[in-house]
Order: C-alpha cells, then structure tokens, then sequence
C-alpha cells in the first residue's frame, strides 16, 4: 500500500491558559523545522509556552504514526499556528470603591505535520 505523500496531520489543543502573543514567539521557532529539531529546540527553551507546545507536537506526530502510518523521523512541521480563544473577565478591588478589570487571555493551538516530501 502506497502512502499518500500529500497527507498532513494535525493536533489541536484548546483553552489553554496563556496568551496566544507568548505561544506564537516560541512556535515561530519550531515551524518548518523537523520533529527532531523541534523535540531540542523546545526541550532547552525557557518559555512556560514550550510545555502544551511539546504536547500538541507530540500528540500530531502520534496521530500521524497511528491514524496515517507515517515514520516520525520524516516529519516537518507544516503548519504552527495559535489563535485567541475566549478571555476570562476578573475583577480587581482598588482604591476608592472602584474595580480594575483584569484580562486573562486563552488560546487555541494547531501543530500540523506532514512528510518531508510533500513540503519540497
């Protein structure tokens, strides 16, 4: 069975408690780039956005090992995208009766990996 070399695979993770700006300067980072390279590059970055990035990188590669049979040491990342999702609206007490109102965004994160092939 011939594998179709056009194939892209993705993951998605949503509401993830971080703002979507802080995301995307570490998956600027790791698009375009191979699983391998992305695995080393996110391992020693000392963002706090590395961590859910790793886990949907990894979560598209076995999605693509299992769902496509693709080899995981041929895979590029295609596609690496975060998009805003609802932000949470708090309140803060301040001086003289009034209220601060506090922003805690969210975010959607896509990881799309295809073969090596079908990126040349």
């Amino acid at each position: 069975m011939a594998i179709d070399t056009s194939v892209e695979t993705r993951a998605i993770a949503r509401y993830i408690r971080m703002s979507p700006h802080k995301v995307r300067r570490v998956l600027d980072q790791i698009r375009g780039k191979t699983y391998r390279d992305a695995l080393i590059i996110l391992e020693f970055m000392p963002y706090r956005a590395c961590q859910p990035v790793l886990k949907v990188l990894r979560s598209a590669v076995a999605n693509a090992e299992h769902n496509q049979g693709l080899d995981p040491g041929s895979l590029v990342i295609s596609t690496a995208v975060a998009d805003a999702g609802p932000v949470l609206k708090r309140f803060r007490p301040r001086a003289q009766g009034r209220a601060y109102q506090i922003r805690k965004p969210t975010c959607h994160i896509t990881v799309a990996v295809a073969p090596e092939a079908a990126n040349s």
